[in-house]
C-alpha cells in the first residue's frame, strides 16, 4: 500500500494561513497584490523628513504616529541581509575620519566610500561622495570582492534569530518581503555614479564579475532564508532612473543586469516551500520610470514604486498602460505643502480611479518634505481614508 503524501501545514510557510487568522491590514495588503478592484486601499507612508519640524512646532514626541495618521498596522515582514542602498559587505569597511576640513570632514564609510560630511554629522543630508572603493580589477579583488563572500561567518551570526522572527511573522500571514540591493544600485555603490557609466564601456569584464558576485551572494542568502520561509516578494532597491528616464541604455540593462536577475528569480522560485505561492518582484526606482517597465516586466517584475511625479510619472496613466502592474507611490509630495484645496484636487484625480483599478497603494513619491505642515499632512491622511476606504 502506498503511503499517503503528507498534507501541507497552514503555517504561512508551507501553506498560507486562513484569512480569519490575519489582521485587517494584512488582508488589505494581500487584496492589493491580488489586484482586487474596489478593495480598500492600504494606508501607510514612504517616509518623513518633516518630523523634526512637526516636533519643534509642538507635536508630542510620544505620539503614536500611525494612529494619529490613520495608517494601517505594519503588514510586511522585511527580511534583510542583502544590502539596500549599498552592498551587503561582511565585514563592512571600518568607518574613520580621513581628513579634517574645518567645518567639514572626509569620512571613510562602511561601504568603502570617501564622503564629505558636516563635522560630527553624517546623516540627514545628501552626502557628497568623493571616491568609491572599486576603481579597477585590482581594487575590486583586493579591497571589495572578498567582503561579499557568502561563506563569511560574520554574515550568518544572527541567522537563527532572524529566521525565528520570520517564521513567527509568517504564522500570522504577514507579507514576506526579501529586501535586496538592485544590480544597478549595487554597481553604483561600488564604482560611483559617474565612474560606473565609463566602466560599462571600458571595463565590461569587471562589471560582469561584480554582477556574478552579486548573484552568488543573493542566491546563497535567499537559499538559506528559504529553508525557513516562503517569500511573497523580492524587493530590489534599484534607482536606475533620473528625471528623463533610465540612466543607462536598454541594451546595457539587457546585457549587464537582466540575466543576473533572471537567474536569481528562477532559482528563488524553484526553492519555494509553498510552490503554490506567487512570487512577486518589485523594483524601486526614483525618476521617470515608465521606459524601464517593459524591460523589468520581461524578467518577472510585478510591482514598482514610488513613481516620482516631478519626473513625469502619472500613476493613473501608467496604470492604464500597464493594468497588471502593482503600484505604490505617485502622490506628489510637493502638493502637500500647497494647501488643502490642492491636496483635494490631487487626490480626487488619483484615488477613485486607482481604487477601482486595484493593485495600488497611495504614498508620497518620496519622504514627506520638511515644509509640509502637520495640519496639511493630517488633511491628506483624512482624505486618503475618505477616498480609499
Amino acid at each position: 500500500m502506498n503511503a499517503q503524501k503528507p498534507q501541507p501545514v497552514a503555517d504561512g510557510v508551507h501553506e498560507m494561513v486562513p484569512d480569519e487568522l490575519m489582521s485587517q491590514s494584512i488582508r488589505k495588503l494581500r487584496a492589493t497584490y491580488a489586484q482586487t478592484p474596489g478593495a480598500p486601499l492600504v494606508h501607510r507612508e514612504f517616509g518623513f523628513q518633516s518630523l523634526d519640524a512637526w516636533y519643534e512646532a509642538g507635536l508630542d514626541r510620544k505620539t503614536n504616529l500611525g494612529k494619529l495618521f490613520g495608517h494601517d498596522d505594519q503588514p510586511i515582514h522585511c527580511i534583510v541581509g542583502l544590502g539596500g542602498c549599498q552592498a551587503a559587505f561582511a565585514p563592512a569597511f571600518e568607518e574613520k575620519v580621513l581628513e579634517d576640513r574645518g567645518p567639514h570632514e572626509v569620512v571613510l564609510d562602511s561601504a568603502g566610500r570617501h564622503v564629505l560630511c558636516f563635522k560630527g554629522r553624517r546623516s540627514g543630508f545628501m552626502p557628497e561622495y568623493i571616491e568609491h572603493p572599486v576603481k579597477d580589477a585590482r581594487t575590486w579583488r583586493q579591497d571589495v570582492k572578498w567582503r561579499l563572500d557568502p561563506a563569511s561567518p560574520q554574515r550568518w551570526q544572527d541567522i537563527d534569530a532572524t529566521m525565528d522572527a520570520s517564521r513567527q511573522a509568517a504564522a500570522k500571514g504577514m507579507w514576506m518581503s526579501q529586501y535586496a540591493i538592485g544590480g544597478y544600485m549595487y554597481l553604483r555603490s561600488l564604482i560611483g555614479p559617474t565612474e560606473v557609466m565609463c566602466a560599462f564601456y571600458d571595463m565590461p569584464e569587471l562589471i560582469h564579475d561584480c554582477m556574478k558576485t552579486w548573484l552568488e551572494l543573493a542566491d546563497a542568502v535567499t537559499a538559506r532564508h528559504q529553508q525557513s520561509v516562503t517569500f511573497d516578494e523580492l524587493l530590489f532597491d534599484e534607482d536606475i532612473c533620473y528625471n528623463h528616464g533610465p540612466l543607462i541604455s536598454p541594451d546595457m540593462i539587457k546585457e549587464f543586469l537582466l540575466p543576473y536577475y533572471q537567474q536569481l528569480i528562477a532559482n528563488v522560485r524553484s526553492r519555494q516551500l509553498d510552490p503554490s505561492r506567487k512570487l512577486h518582484v518589485q523594483i524601486a526606482t526614483d525618476g521617470f520610470a515608465e521606459p524601464v517597465i517593459p524591460l523589468y516586466e520581461g524578467i518577472g517584475m510585478t510591482a514598482m514604486s514610488p513613481f516620482e511625479v516631478a519626473s513625469g510619472c502619472d500613476v493613473v496613466e501608467i496604470g492604464r498602460k500597464y493594468p497588471r502592474l502593482i503600484m505604490s507611490g505617485g502622490i506628489d509630495k510637493r502638493v502637500l505643502a500647497k494647501g488643502k484645496d490642492a491636496i483635494d484636487r490631487h487626490l480626487e484625480h488619483i484615488l477613485p480611479q486607482m481604487r477601482q483599478r486595484g493593485g495600488y497603494i497611495p504614498t508620497c513619491d518620496h519622504n514627506v518634505p520638511a515644509e509640509v505642515t502637520l495640519e496639511n499632512y493630517l488633511h491628506y491622511c483624512k482624505r486618503c481614508i475618505e477616498l480609499g476606504g
